[in-house]
């Protein structure tokens, strides 16, 4: 069995609260911090696979960090410290129920819900004559709510704002910023040879200010394609190469698995955890550009207590 970080169970001085999502443990620190602990679980269809990823969590964390810290000129973010490769420390904001989804190109639920004959999503307009992945006039945003079970409902910002989920304010302010953020995304990754297909972003508020949340820009919450050959791919209507989680779904499918009623999740032996993380890591060396340094797991689990000590310490909290 490969070794990897299924999960912790940390107690930390001023901790309030301890919530385990899919892949991520947060610890609320007093009233004014979150600690994130990013594992190696791997979740897809709405489902916590039985093993993990080993150096899955230390990807989507340090990818996330550094595009958190990389768009302060577009709007604050919540992360402050990122003091171990899988922890990410920083500000608690009350989030929005609602992410906000930017669609370049017309991939994944768009495209089923284009394939279906709706011509609309989320109020947004999509054109007629487009083929799967082709690329829409303008970027799209297709808001979603944030559904504690189940899958999440697709909103109409008109709705959002009925929901209470957000006034009107915040959200034509979240709506410009999120656009801002894709333009951003996307520039960014045609410099490493890559399309950002669609992303999406989780915003909250702080002493009345917009917070950006969560991942930024990292393959669990983004579609990437490989720019060179694209347009070509599209000409020949063949499949773009994906650098995305896609991969796990299908094997998953190709396994007997999609998530519905009776399905059983399959075994995954050491050779496609192995494969899997290499491909985890292949999309950190396309994004960031530069090499993956693997970091030790003997004694992750004090490794990453006593570095959140020491910063709470650092932070200023006394214990």
């Amino acid at each position: 069995m490969r070794e990897a970080l299924m999960s912790t169970n940390f107690f930390f001085p001023y901790q309030k609260n301890f919530i385990r999502g899919k892949v991520r443990d947060v610890y609320e620190i007093g009233d004014e911090h979150l600690v994130v602990i990013t594992s190696d679980r791997i979740s897809a269809f709405d489902h916590v696979l039985a093993r993990a990823i080993p150096y899955k969590g230390q990807v989507l964390n340090q990818i996330a960090a550094k595009f958190l810290a990389d768009v302060t000129h577009i709007v604050p973010t919540w992360l402050t410290h990122t003091p171990d490769p899988n922890v990410s420390i920083g500000l608690r904001c009350t989030p929005f129920k609602v992410e906000m989804v930017v669609r370049g190109y017309l991939s994944g639920h768009a495209w089923r819900e284009y394939k279906s004959g709706k011509r609309t999503i989320c109020g947004a307009t999509m054109p007629e004559g487009m083929k799967e992945s082709d690329k829409f006039p303008e970027p799209i945003l297709t808001p979603s709510s944030k559904a504690e079970t189940g899958h999440d409902l697709d909103m109409t910002p008109a709705e959002i704002v009925e929901a209470n989920f957000m006034t009107q304010k915040q959200l034509d302010e979240v709506m410009i910023i999120a656009r801002k953020l894709y333009e951003y995304g996307n520039k960014e990754a045609h410099e490493k040879g890559l399309i950002l297909v669609d992303t999406k972003y989780e915003f909250g508020i702080r002493n009345d200010i917009i917070y950006l949340l969560d991942e930024i820009h990292t393959p669990d919450s983004s579609r990437y394609f490989y720019l060179e050959g694209y347009e070509e791919r599209q000409h020949n209507n063949e499949p773009q190469k994906q650098l995305s989680k896609e991969f796990v779904r299908q094997w998953l499918i190709e396994n007997g698995f999609q998530g519905l009623e009776g399905q059983e999740i399959p075994a995954m032996s050491d050779e496609v955890v192995d494969s899997i993380t290499n491909r985890y890591i292949e999309l950190y060396e396309k994004i960031v550009g530069k090499p993956f340094e693997k970091t030790d797991y003997s004694e992750v689990l004090h490794r990453i207590e006593d570095k959140v000590l020491q910063n709470l310490i650092e932070i200023g909290y006394k214990f």
